[in-house]
Parts: C-alpha cells; sequence; structure tokens
C-alpha cells in the first residue's frame, strides 16, 4: 500500500482541483454522481461482510431459520425501490449539467463581449493556436487572460486528435474536414498542462503544451511579443509547420493570413485543392461525371500525407500507383489554369458551421 501511495504521489488531480467555471462544475457532477452510488455500494459492502457472518452454517442460535421464506413486500421495496430512486436522481442530475456544459455553449455569467477567440489546430504532433482578433498565434503555448472566456474552435489537419486541458474543464475532439467548438475559462491565473488525450501515433506522448492564464496587461504584452516576430503565418508557411514532426519548440507568428482556418478546415490550403464544402455541394449535384475525371489531384488529400510508424512521410507518385483520373467531381471552384482553390460561400459556411 504504501509503494503505490508513492508510485502516485508525482499525479496532478487537476479533475478533483479544478482551476476554471467548467472544471468546477464537471468536479460537482463527479462528486454528486459517487455519492448517490454510494448509498447502494456502501450497504452492499456491509452486508457481503454481516450477512456471510450473521447466517454461517456452525453458528449456535438457528432459531430464526425459515425454510418456508419466499417473498418479503418490504425487502423488494427497498431492493427496486432505492436503485430506482438512484438512477432518477442521476438522471436529472446529468440532464441539468450536460446542457449546463454544452461546450458548444457560450458560459452565461461571463460577458460575450470580452470573449477570446482561438482557432485550434491538431498538427502531427504539436497544437497550433491561432488568435484572429490579434492576428498573431503560436505553437504548442496557449495564452489566455484570466477571468475571460476563451472560445476555441478546433480542427485537425490529418487525424482525429482531443484538446484536453484538464484543470479548466473537459475535452472536444478535433477532425480534419470539420470543426468543433468548446467554450472555457481559467478563474485563476497560472500555468495549466494541456495535451493531446486521442492517440494519433509515434509523437502522441509528446504532443503536449502549456496553458498560461494571465492577466490582461501580461496577454497583451504577449500579444505584442508575438507581432513582434518576423515570421508571418501564411499558407506557405502552414504547409511547412504542418509536415510531421515530434517534440516541436514553442513558436510565434505574426500577420496571420485572412481565411487561413477557413481553408484548413476545407483541406485546400495548397494550391489547386478543391474545399470541401465545394466538394459536397459538387456531390450533391451529381458530381461532374465523365469530364471530371481530369481533376483527380484537386480531391486527393491524404495520399499525399502518408507516413510510416515513426512519422517519416512515405513519398506518392499518381503515375506509378495509377491514380491519373479522379473521382467524378466537377471543379467548380478552380481557375482556369487549374492552380488555385478558392473557397466558394458554400466552403466558407461548411468551414464556419461544420456541417
Amino acid at each position: 500500500m504504501l509503494l503505490a501511495v508513492l508510485a502516485l504521489s508525482g499525479c496532478q488531480y487537476d479533475v478533483l482541483n479544478p482551476s476554471g467555471w467548467v472544471a468546477l462544475e464537471q468536479r460537482n457532477l463527479l462528486i454528486i454522481s459517487t455519492l448517490l452510488m454510494l448509498i447502494v455500494i456502501i450497504p452492499v459492502l456491509i452486508m457481503s461482510v454481516y450477512f456471510p457472518w450473521k447466517y454461517r452454517a456452525r453458528r449456535e442460535d438457528q432459531s430464526d431459520y425459515d425454510p418456508e421464506f419466499e417473498h418479503s413486500t418490504s425487502l423488494e421495496v427497498v431492493i427496486w425501490g432505492v436503485p430506482i430512486l438512484i438512477v432518477a436522481a442521476l438522471g436529472i442530475y446529468t440532464y441539468i449539467y450536460t446542457h449546463r456544459l454544452d461546450p458548444y455553449k457560450p458560459i452565461e455569467h461571463l460577458s460575450a463581449e470580452d470573449a477570446i477567440e482561438v482557432q485550434a489546430v491538431s498538427l502531427d504532433w504539436k497544437w497550433l493556436f491561432i488568435y484572429p482578433q490579434f492576428g498573431v498565434a503560436s505553437v504548442n503555448e496557449l495564452a489566455i487572460p484570466a477571468g475571460r472566456q476563451v472560445e476555441f474552435k478546433l480542427s485537425s489537419s490529418t487525424v482525429m486528435n482531443t484538446l484536453s486541458i484538464p484543470a479548466l474543464g473537459g475535452m472536444v475532439y478535433s477532425m480534419a474536414g470539420m470543426q468543433t467548438k468548446l467554450h472555457l475559462v481559467a478563474d485563476h491565473e497560472g500555468v495549466y498542462q494541456g495535451r493531446s488525450a486521442h492517440y494519433s501515433g509515434p509523437g502522441f506522448s509528446q504532443m503536449t503544451f502549456e496553458t498560461q492564464a494571465m492577466s490582461d496587461q501580461d496577454f497583451a504584452a504577449w500579444v505584442s511579443n508575438a507581432k513582434g516576430v518576423e515570421t508571418p503565418l501564411t499558407r506557405a508557411s502552414y504547409l511547412e509547420l504542418e509536415a510531421p514532426t515530434i517534440a516541436a519548440p514553442v513558436s510565434y507568428y505574426s500577420d496571420v493570413e485572412d481565411g487561413l482556418f477557413q481553408r484548413i478546415v476545407g483541406l485546400c490550403v495548397q494550391d489547386g485543392k478543391v474545399c470541401m464544402g465545394d466538394m459536397m455541394m459538387q456531390d450533391m449535384q451529381g458530381g461532374g461525371g465523365l469530364e471530371g475525371l481530369g481533376n483527380g489531384a484537386a480531391y486527393e488529400y491524404d495520399r499525399y500525407r502518408r507516413i510510416d510508424g515513426f512519422g517519416n512521410p512515405i513519398p506518392f507518385d499518381p503515375a506509378s500507383e495509377g491514380e491519373s483520373h479522379g473521382h467524378g467531381h466537377d471543379d467548380m471552384s478552380m481557375n482556369e489554369d487549374n492552380k488555385t482553390a478558392h473557397p466558394s460561400d458554400a466552403a466558407k459556411e461548411y468551414a464556419q458551421n461544420g456541417y
């Protein structure tokens, strides 16, 4: 027992020691649910010891033995009634907290005007945080002002991931080709650990970041420092950043290109790629038929990003693999020289709403 305690002494119990309103509400639900279930668990543990001892075969007093006993209404009421009441209570509390803590729902008691928007993108194997209100971005470091609501818009460049900051609240998945949302707040200044909570390959264990909750003045200084970096986040620099790396250092970008996050969601950052919204619209209209067979490269994405078990890119040659034709789409968003994809209104709506 002592060895087990020593082994766990380095663990951080952020779930039971929350630093944000969302995490606090989630902890309260956890405690309420545990206490309700203990109403059954504790008596069962006691009876599992008491009854075998009281009714053991070698006991001296067996006057209470009744071989014709077959039913007790009182026992039935307790055995069935108490669990039913507990399940009902659990259902009510879970319903209330589930709707109160809807990750897409803004935190009601905080001002929406002071909210900070962060566009979070999970890459292989690092996190990109874009601040559209300030025109800066960071890699593997999240800075937020304490006491102000943070609205995350999440997406992924490749496989599914999960943004998790246990001290501030629950986690929400980031998925390629779509956008999810999460609202959190840090009640106090401090440094909180964040990570991906969904296995995504060889660099998963080092896909971590620090969340720095700071005062408004310190946050303004952090933004000013990021703006002073001479590396802009453009489509070209994003494609370089997107390449798989493990244990990437903290870095900053300034002058974020307009519409970059929408292109990331639409999987059309690279020149010549059709955005997901346009692709879905074309599918709804019946595709491009035989005339669209020549535009296969505009719809390819994953095959150009193949990696081996160590994260190294696997070269892809369409000609050698017989991929010279496409999927029957009509390239509605390409210009005449077939080199630049422009996100249409459908693509923008898809990127904003995630459907």
